[in-house]
């Protein structure tokens, strides 16, 4: 410890409270200030490293404009690196001189991150020998959106600046169109619909996120495509883009996607359909191109594992 007992290697903060986070949870409020996990800013408060007026807080303390607050920062981590890695059947199906649109196999992530050691579509993007965007944290070039390992589908990635600036406008005010198709269990009722329900972290599980209260605004809409039995298929358009949101909002009706076992689905239903990932797939992409202002359409067919389970299905639903 130095001389004025700060750690090595961590930096004591000090802050103040802006007003649209006035009266909101402590945790809550510094988790979207620090850029960390409601997880991480709970674990420094049990720690006694987070301090208003020289006493340590607590989790559920309030917040206010007069506040100034005293963090202990944790330790910082060093970024994920990023490496070219090429993807077997990750396909460019758009190019030009200011996007990419690709169409992301399963079983990929977007960009680096701690913990995994598999491809990305960054790393995957560079190895083919095209640009991207330096815009963002370094291991994030270029991405604007997400799409999670488990999900296949279309995915947009700037190559330079001002792409990527436009491109997150279009993000931010919800002016991209992001569809996708979904096999749940059960059958919705009513067969369609909105889900209007706000997703955060878990409450006690951090790899996880679920509805709670206190959340950020999340919508969803869905249409049934098509009922077999036990199963239903969806089209699903995102109005907006929270992490793991479909798969959520799903799981807190009763009717997980197939194969999401992190969030409920029988595993019966995905063995007997071969089904080894959430059953999800990105399967439109709709925007304004950033710079010419065209607008783009873009389609993506199902990958083989989810037209194998769909083959399974009308199989026996003819049988029956």
């Amino acid at each position: 410890m130095s001389s004025d007992g700060v750690v090595p290697n961590r930096e004591l903060k000090v802050i103040s409270i802006p007003e649209g986070l006035d009266q909101d949870r402590v945790d809550a409020a510094l988790a979207r200030m620090l850029g960390l996990s409601r997880s991480a800013v709970v674990a420094l408060i049990d720690n006694e490293e987070i301090s208003r007026n020289g006493k340590p807080v607590t989790k559920s303390d309030k917040v206010s404009t007069s506040d100034v607050l005293e963090i202990l920062m944790p330790a910082a981590k060093s970024a994920p690196s990023l490496t070219p890695t090429p993807v077997d059947g990750l396909k460019v199906v758009y190019n030009d001189d200011y996007i990419i649109v690709i169409d992301k196999p399963v079983g990929v992530a977007a960009h680096p991150s701690p913990g995994w050691q598999g491809p990305t579509v960054i790393g995957a993007v560079i190895a083919a020998g095209f640009n991207v965007s330096t815009s963002g944290a370094a291991e994030r070039q270029g991405i604007v959106h997400r799409l999670d390992v488990g999900t296949s589908g279309l995915m947009i990635i700037a190559k330079d600046e001002n792409a990527y600036s436009h491109l997150k406008d279009q993000f931010r005010e919800r002016t991209v169109t992001k569809v996708y198709h979904a096999m749940v269990q059960g059958h919705m009722d009513p067969s369609e619909g909105t889900i209007d329900a706000p997703i955060d972290r878990h409450p006690r599980e951090d790899y996880r996120f679920a509805v709670v209260a206190d959340g950020k605004p999340s919508i969803t809409h869905y249409t049934s495509l098509e009922l077999f039995p036990a199963v239903s298929l969806l089209e699903i358009e995102l109005e907006t883009g929270r992490t793991h949101q479909i798969r959520v909002h799903f799981s807190a009706l009763h009717h997980p996607l197939v194969g999401d076992l992190t969030y409920g689905a029988d595993h019966t239903i995905a063995d007997r359909l071969n089904i080894h990932r959430p059953w999800l797939h990105a399967r439109e992409l709709k925007l304004t191109h950033p710079i010419t202002g065209e607008h783009l359409a873009f389609l993506s067919e199902y990958p083989e594992d989810l037209t194998r389970s769909l083959a399974v299905l009308e199989r026996n639903t003819h049988q029956n």
